[in-house]
């Protein structure tokens, strides 16, 4: 009995009740979605959008670890999921003859572009995380709006003789039986799709994990105190540059991740994808959400990615409801007396049950 109690009091205490209801929301979702496609109930569109969802709260996790806890505003996600993407797509198509099964394929492919990402992450982190406020801002957007200028003047291919590379003109000269992987302007076209709505509900409680993991260790901690006062930081001994690092290249490597993902669900990707608009939207998802708030980041992401499919029989008045969406998800998510209401709830609850 003790040891039951033990087990669902840290499940369910303050600091880690949080955690205890994102998980309990992505696994409940998944297996209500599961037996309403068993059941033949949802629609093609639905479900075509199931993956995207996951991809897109995967990135906006990464970047709330970033943007909410690290306090740097980031506006390059996007461009370290199209790093993701297009190398996850790269690698599978690669690997296509050698590795048959398609899900040791996905991971595989899918783990290539989160490294592949967390190593532009660290490598723009050096220069980047010197500068602080709009200066940081700024510089990941360009850093974003270079990588999709990159990918769209890149040219891959993938024969028996390895990967053949150039950049601007296509000057690649395949054996037979070689492929184009990636040509540039056109970017990625007759992808294998191999992603997996259950892959992605499993990356998102990976993406969890990891976040929640990092925010209730030592090094989680280290990171706070950086953001609210980099002088007392520094002053007790906080390392200000590694902390920062840390979250930037975790962020990386789950947008990548999410990419690999993403990459792998369409069968044609341009990298006009990735612009400066999707690195906006998902910076959306975390300040309605609310930042350092991973639930409302989950709820956030869903509703403004579905909303807008789902309103679509409504044309003229799709982007007035969706507005006004917008509008009562910020006031909720964000509403400092609502968040005190429910704190003195909860610990008038917690009263009760003392006694």
């Amino acid at each position: 009995m003790n040891t039951k109690k033990s087990f669902f009091s840290v499940l369910f205490d303050t600091r880690h009740r949080a955690r205890t209801i994102s998980y309990a929301m992505v696994v409940a979702a998944w297996i209500i979605l599961e037996a309403m496609m068993g059941a033949g109930k949802l629609s093609s569109l639905f479900t075509g959008l199931l993956v995207p969802v996951c991809c897109y709260i995967v990135a906006a996790i990464g970047l709330n670890l970033n943007v909410g806890f690290s306090g740097e505003l980031n506006l390059g996600q996007a461009g370290f999921m199209s790093v993701g993407a297009f190398t996850a797509i790269s690698v599978s198509g690669a690997l296509t003859q050698s590795v048959e099964n398609t899900i040791v394929r996905l991971v595989i492919s899918m783990i290539c572009g989160m490294l592949m990402a967390a190593l532009f992450g660290f490598l723009i982190g050096i220069p980047v995380l010197k500068l602080q406020g709009d200066y940081l801002a700024i510089v990941t957007l360009a850093f974003g709006q270079i990588i999709q200028s990159l990918i769209t003047n890149l040219y891959l291919g993938f024969d028996e003789n390895g990967f053949q590379m150039s950049f601007v003109e296509n000057h690649t000269d395949l054996a037979k039986g070689g492929k184009m992987l990636l040509k540039g302007p056109m970017g990625a076209t007759g992808v294998k799709r191999i992603s997996t709505f259950t892959v992605g509900v499993i990356l998102i409680i990976i993406a969890l994990m990891i976040v929640y993991n990092l925010m209730y260790s030592k090094s989680g901690r280290a990171i706070m105190a950086a953001r609210d006062n980099r002088i007392a930081a520094e002053s007790v001994g906080i390392n200000i540059s590694r902390t920062k690092m840390l979250a930037f290249v975790v962020s990386a490597g789950l947008a990548g991740a999410a990419g690999g993902l993403y990459g792998l669900n369409y069968s044609t990707l341009v990298p006009a994808k990735f612009d400066f608009n999707t690195s906006i939207l998902i910076l959306v998802f975390v300040v309605l959400g609310g930042l350092g708030n991973m639930n409302g980041t989950l709820i956030a992401t869903v509703v403004l990615v579905l909303l807008p499919e789902l309103l679509r029989s409504l044309q003229d008045y799709r982007m007035l409801i969706y507005a006004i969406a917008l509008i009562l998800i910020m006031l909720l998510t964000n509403n400092d007396s609502l968040k005190t209401w429910l704190k003195q709830r909860r610990r008038n609850a917690a009263g009760r049950k003392e006694v």
